[in-house]
């Protein structure tokens, strides 16, 4: 592979903990020698998202758009697609990234935009998912990545990773389990597409 010419935007809000398993997957798959691929920036709503660091302390380009300073949702939707842009990414990533997103942003990247949910769609969209599965009594729970829609956590299942409920659990307990899932999911399913492109 000639060169590196497939960007990737990570979006996060907080810690960044998906968004350091992407990056380290990168890294030891060697993406960039693969695929041609890398993560070309992490950009936050939140200044003081722990991740942007993290990305920084790897030499990726990182960015903020605090959400509070636009007037409107679109307002914020419209900057953040100019700052995506700029990258010309093939895959924008929703890693802990707490923003619903406007129609308009994600039929912009129809097809590229993918989002990790911490249960396993189609039960338990939005938030509060373990305190949710755990009431509800389940034996099981998870996390799922998918395309993202207009409809929140409604898009295209491209994998899951179960986890058992434990009798005793918390939610923050069966958080934990749940996100050593992920961080094996979501890099599994971004490799996965990247070696499907052209």
């Amino acid at each position: 592979m000639s060169g590196v010419n497939k960007n990737i935007v990570i979006l996060i809000s907080g810690g960044g903990s998906n968004m350091a398993a992407l990056v380290k997957a990168a890294q030891q798959g060697r993406w960039s020698e693969r695929f041609g691929a890398r993560v070309a920036c992490v950009i936050s709503n939140r200044a003081e998202a722990a991740g942007l660091l993290l990305a920084r302390r790897q030499g990726i380009d990182t960015a903020v758009l605090e959400h509070k300073n636009f007037a409107t949702r679109a307002a914020f939707d419209a900057a953040l697609m100019s700052e995506i842009d700029r990258h010309a990414p093939v895959l924008v990533l929703l890693a802990g990234f707490m923003r619903i997103l406007t129609p308009g942003l994600v039929a912009h990247y129809d097809g590229r935009l993918l989002n990790i949910h911490p249960s396993l769609l189609p039960a338990f969209p939005g938030l509060h998912t373990h305190r949710r599965a755990i009431d509800m009594g389940c034996k099981f729970a998870g996390a799922s990545v998918h395309r993202v829609t207009a409809e929140v956590d409604q898009g295209e299942l491209l994998d899951q990773a179960v986890v058992p409920v434990l009798p005793d659990d918390t939610p923050d307990a069966l958080a934990a389990r749940v996100l050593t899932q992920e961080h094996l999911m979501y890099p599994r399913v971004v490799e996965g597409l990247l070696a499907r492109m052209d």
